[in-house]
């Protein structure tokens, strides 16, 4: 190989490198500015539960990764969020990634006037919902304001 040839690709690896490290830094600045990280939940002094409602909590780790941990009690999860943007109305778009579904899903969140978290959609990356419109699918229900529990 030659040495221009071997520059070139150092150059492109650090590139990639570089990108990656911003990009990572991007996503953690946009839910700490957006104000999603800390502990959620319906009841913050209820114990969590899948039906009552989970406690979900979302932190930035010290390599940069941006975390999304449900707890419903008898079950918890670690999923890493792997994108996020804010669009025009101030809804937050994240994409998670699932282990355990081995799937990313994509959701909405608000959050009111009064400091409460909502989610407005959540749907699988074949397009199916599960809230949609701040409705449940299943039952139409709107889904439940969460406050900050931390």
């Amino acid at each position: 190989m030659t040495r221009g040839l071997s520059r070139l690709i150092a150059a492109a690896v650090l590139w990639v490198a570089f990108t990656a490290a911003a990009g990572a830094g991007s996503l953690a600045a946009t839910v700490e500015q957006w104000g999603l990280l800390g502990s959620w939940a319906v009841d913050c002094a209820a114990r969590p539960d899948r039906d009552k409602g989970a406690l979900l909590t979302y932190e930035i780790r010290k390599d940069g990764r941006v975390m999304y941990r449900r707890d419903f009690g008898e079950a918890r999860d670690e999923n890493e969020v792997v994108s996020a943007t804010v669009n025009a109305e101030g809804l937050l778009n994240l994409m998670v990634y699932f282990p355990s579904l081995q799937q990313t899903r994509e959701f909405g969140l608000l959050v009111s006037k009064q400091g409460r978290l909502r989610a407005i959609y959540n749907r699988s990356e074949r397009g199916q919902y599960t809230i949609r419109d701040g409705k449940y699918v299943a039952t139409g229900a709107p889904t439940p304001a969460q406050q900050r529990c931390d």
